[in-house]
């Protein structure tokens, strides 16, 4: 067994998904998916296809047709379906005071909390909570005023993360990472944000740069401790291959998943007490620089990620209802995961990763997808923002975000083939992704093992 991944768990011969039918569930469960944007229909339809009861709730207006003819969705408020529910799962950070509530009053919930919300929403006080816990963190300064950053980083230059807060945080596409020692661009970037998001990015940080390898370690967590195994993964977050253009969150993630780990013991671990004071349920990660001196947390992802969540599902054998009502009852201990390698890919369309009407009107509204398998009976293709039409698998959302298409192998590369011949199997008008997931896998791989932290 390779050396990375010993001690990873291969407990059952769980069946492909599809299989699973209503006879061979002991209890069948109804679910409430309550979403902001319309990227968790995919664990929602694997759990329906379970034998599961289940309904989705999505609050965007651009976003009310993803999933339609996948799953049943909820017409009002989401807040009419509390008591049909057994399991209540958010997958957004927006939810933490609800979630806090319904579980007080006895409601089985996966996902948020007040304190998560903040962890992520807030980067200062994430950052402040890693201070707390003991872990080692980059030196940032916080901003409400660009005038002051613009002479702060006049004052002392160098490179720095430019990071928005509060509410445009998530737009991905804002986050700088300076490029010149003079920190020169910087100051040109917080110029042209002054004048263009003034009036939306009003809070701010600037954080030191730190070279080194690019990695997330992540968990998930039952209330009171974390599930084992662990996930370490490798986003690629930039546009083109080459890590060339915008950041668009993600376009696609390389992981495996292993029962311990020095990164996870250095970040993630030293958290647990403050996450089961906050009785917190669900996924959370830290996503980190790490190099020869140290590891270095960046921030914090306190909900179900995309399409970090349909990779995972690549690996996990556990059926996915069960986990979730097991994870939200606080039962989960440990999943049963594939001893390989996971790799996902995003397959996008316009105007992706820039929401833009008029684009989608022209490119993209009213196409489908077609397969050269049947994707209803292959575990591979994971929704996007897609929706079922007369039995064609069609684009909702307006955002572009189409398919993941996922793979696992014995080593990266058997995985990397696999996936990209998968991808060869799917055609949709104007479609891209990035041909290049995985490929730095091994040069990561190594500069961490020489480092220690493998």
């Amino acid at each position: 067994m390779n050396p990375i991944i010993k001690g990873m768990r291969d407990l059952t011969n769980r069946k492909p998904w599809a299989d699973w039918t209503l006879k061979e569930q002991d209890n069948r469960l109804k679910f409430l998916f309550v979403a902001t944007l319309g990227c968790i229909g995919d664990l929602a339809w694997r759990v329906q296809r379970e034998g599961h009861q289940v309904r989705y709730w999505i609050d965007a207006k651009e976003q009310q047709d993803v999933c339609d003819g996948f799953v049943p969705k909820v017409k009002g408020s989401w807040k009419d379906q509390i008591e049909w529910a057994d399991v209540i799962v958010f997958d957004d950070e927006k939810f933490g005071k609800d979630a806090d509530k319904l579980r007080k009053a006895g409601k089985l919930v996966v996902g948020g909390s007040t304190y998560t919300d903040k962890l992520e929403l807030d980067r200062d006080f994430g950052q402040d909570e890693m201070d707390a816990a003991g872990i080692k963190t980059v030196h940032r300064e916080k901003f409400d005023d660009y005038g002051a950053a613009i002479a702060y980083v006049k004052k002392n230059p160098a490179r720095y993360v430019l990071k928005p807060s509060g509410e445009v945080q998530d737009v991905k596409e804002l986050l700088y990472v300076g490029k010149e020692d003079d920190g020169s661009d910087t100051v040109e970037v917080l110029q042209r944000y002054k004048k263009s998001w003034g009036s939306k990015i009003k809070e701010f940080v600037l954080q030191d740069f730190v070279a080194g390898v690019e990695v997330a370690i992540g968990a998930f967590f039952n209330g009171t401790e974390f599930v084992t195994p662990l996930n370490i993964n490798f986003e690629h977050k930039k546009m083109f291959p080459g890590d060339l253009g915008p950041s668009t969150g993600e376009m696609g993630t390389t992981m495996f998943c292993p029962d311990s780990s020095p990164i996870f013991d250095a970040t993630l671990k030293r958290m647990g007490t403050r996450l089961a004071r906050a009785s917190y349920v669900g996924y959370i990660d830290i996503n980190c620089i790490v190099n020869e001196t140290g590891i270095y947390p960046l921030e914090f992802t306190s909900r179900f990620g995309y399409p970090h969540i349909s990779i995972w599902m690549e690996g996990i054998k556990n059926p996915y209802g069960e986990m979730l009502h097991e994870l939200a009852s606080g039962s989960l201990r440990e999943l049963k995961t594939k001893d390989e390698f996971l790799i996902g890919v995003v397959i996008a369309v316009p105007p992706f990763p820039f929401p833009n009407p008029d684009t989608w009107d022209k490119f993209t509204k009213g196409s489908t997808a077609q397969f050269e398998v049947d994707p209803e009976k292959v575990d591979w293709i994971h929704l996007g923002e897609m929706k079922l039409v007369n039995d064609e698998w069609m684009l909702a959302g307006e955002q572009g975000y189409a398919l993941i298409i996922t793979a696992s192998g014995e080593s990266m590369r058997e995985a990397r083939k696999k996936v990209y011949a998968r991808v060869e199997k799917v055609k949709i008008p104007n479609m891209f992704y990035r041909n290049d997931i995985g490929e730095r896998w091994t040069k990561d791989i190594d500069r961490l093992t020489i480092w220690g932290y493998l």
